[in-house]
């Protein structure tokens, strides 16, 4: 993230004494950003995977078919700075990196894997939706 907390809100050492509920339609709310985290394509897939348990970072890779290292390094670091994913490093070599979910992250996940689910089970009639079949 490039923007930080200040800049976004303005600077106070007091944020989180003046913030009681995030204001998504306010243009400079830290919410948008922590919106735009999870509900990411990346940031759904990785935050539904991490409910099955804690991974490798080449374990997740695998889990999620498609996603770039680069991304999945990006996605999982706002994740982490957000306070979702608990990032766990040993220090033996090679290094081995281990990812799971916070109480908080296991809340959001279960939040996105609902709306994940939703789609899959509704996917016949989305796809129905978007190429109607014409009966001339």
């Amino acid at each position: 993230m490039s923007e930080n907390i200040n800049d976004l809100v303005g600077s106070s050492s007091k944020l989180a004494a003046r913030i009681e509920r995030g204001d998504l339609f306010a243009k400079k709310c830290p919410s948008r950003h922590v919106l735009n985290h999870v509900t990411s394509r990346w940031g759904v897939l990785i935050l539904v995977a991490l409910l099955g348990g804690t991974f490798r970072f080449s374990e997740l890779r695998r889990k999620v078919g498609g996603v770039s290292e680069r991304m999945l390094t990006q996605t999982l670091q706002w994740l982490v700075s957000d306070g979702f994913v608990l990032r766990r490093s040993y220090p033996v070599v090679p290094p081995h990196v281990e990812y799971t979910l916070t109480p908080l992250g296991v809340e959001v996940a279960r939040r996105v894997e609902a709306l994940a689910d939703w789609i899959e089970t509704n996917l016949q009639r989305i796809l129905d939706a978007k190429y109607p079949v014409d009966d001339k």
